[in-house]
């Protein structure tokens, strides 16, 4: 009976394990290709490689004219050249390859942007931000073909997409044709609002030449409109004090009252001006607003925050300019190349395409 019991049970185990492998045959569990050590030596040099990106990224030095501040370009091609080693290592991770085209753009190499997005469709070609951007860029460069064939190709991918993307270039192409004044001619209506753009502080936390001309063209068009909102905005920090703060300050020291203005202090870069204040102009239900700039950038601030409105509100807000002269007035009439890549590079960010989205690398 206990030999019998014994061949009994060899047989059950043997069944067991003969089923055991046949299971384990039909799922075929994939086995890593590199052995523990090497994924995590891996790991630990894409993680560097990311940590070096965002040192990089967060350096203080920044160029700066009355149209555009921005990180030193050696300081972007640098990043874009780390992205690219960590996508060496890790294929899949195509938000490298994002990262480092797009600081390209922020280099003002677009062909070379252009490139690394497509290098993006090859891994997923019905990836829609890589159409998305494909369509921006080529039609920047005035490849209207390829521009034409992505647009298509994003209506077919996700027709939401196709007319977000319709509907901002209808507003770049509105912001570059717009004629560039220094007087505005007629009183603001009812429900009006004044949009004042920071600039960059000087290290002392003092107010820069230019950012005080902002402020005097400010204050005319004020005087001029005494029910208008005032909304002033900048909020990068220097020794302690932002732009926006200083701003306010300026204009109650020159008469203004207090209770018309609102200083937004958190806003670092032209993107931020307008998503962050876009919710003071539909509080307040604006209908008309002036936006005031210097002249070289009074462009790309209308249309971010014409962008930047059409998914907040108020809903039917009309956007002018006046700006503060950088430049003589007849020069300015002529929107450069320059000036139009921050347009088309914001423009896409307001909209809500990040620059950088890798782990510890963002925005």
């Amino acid at each position: 009976m206990q030999k019998i019991f014994k061949v009994s049970l060899l047989a059950v185990l043997s069944s067991l394990a003969v089923n055991s492998f046949a299971s384990m045959a039909e799922v075929k569990v994939l086995e890593p290709q590199l052995n523990y050590q090497q994924l995590l030596t891996q790991r630990q040099v894409v993680d560097e490689l990311l940590e070096q990106a965002v040192k990089i990224q967060n350096s203080p030095a920044r160029v700066s004219n009355a149209g555009f501040t921005a990180k030193l370009p050696s300081n972007m091609e640098r990043i874009a050249d780390l992205l690219l080693e960590a996508y060496k290592l890790e294929p899949y991770r195509v938000d490298f390859l994002f990262g480092a085209a797009n600081a390209n753009i922020y280099n003002g190499n677009t062909d070379k942007a252009i490139e690394l997005y497509q290098k993006v469709l090859d891994v997923a070609p019905d990836d829609v931000k890589a159409h998305t951007y494909l369509a921006a860029w080529n039609r920047f460069k005035g490849n209207q073909a390829e521009a034409t064939k992505h647009l298509e190709r994003l209506k077919q991918l996700s027709p939401e997409s196709a007319s977000k993307l319709e509907k901002v270039f209808a507003v770049i192409d509105k912001a570059v044709n717009q004629p560039i004044t220094d007087k505005l001619e007629t009183k603001l209506p009812a429900q009006s609002a004044i949009i004042t753009l920071g600039y960059a502080l000087n290290p002392d936390g003092s107010m820069h030449d230019i950012l005080v001309q902002r402020l005097e063209k400010t204050l005319e068009i004020a005087n001029q409109n005494p029910d208008a909102l005032i909304i002033v905005t900048g909020g990068v920090p220097q020794n302690n004090k932002t732009e926006g703060d200083l701003m306010k300050q300026w204009l109650i020291e020159k008469g203004v009252d207090a209770s018309r203005i609102y200083s937004d202090n958190y806003a670092r870069s032209t993107v931020e001006n307008a998503l962050f204040s876009r919710y003071s102009l539909a509080k307040h239900k604006i209908k008309h607003a002036v936006l005031i700039s210097s002249g070289s950038h009074v462009r790309r601030g209308q249309a971010l925050f014409e962008i930047a409105t059409q998914e907040s509100g108020p809903q039917g807000l009309v956007i002018e300019t006046v700006a503060a002269l950088d430049k003589p007035l007849d020069e300015l009439q002529k929107i450069t190349e320059k000036d139009l890549l921050g347009i088309y590079r914001d423009s896409l960010k307001t909209m809500g395409l990040s620059m950088f989205n890798s782990g510890l690398l963002q925005d």
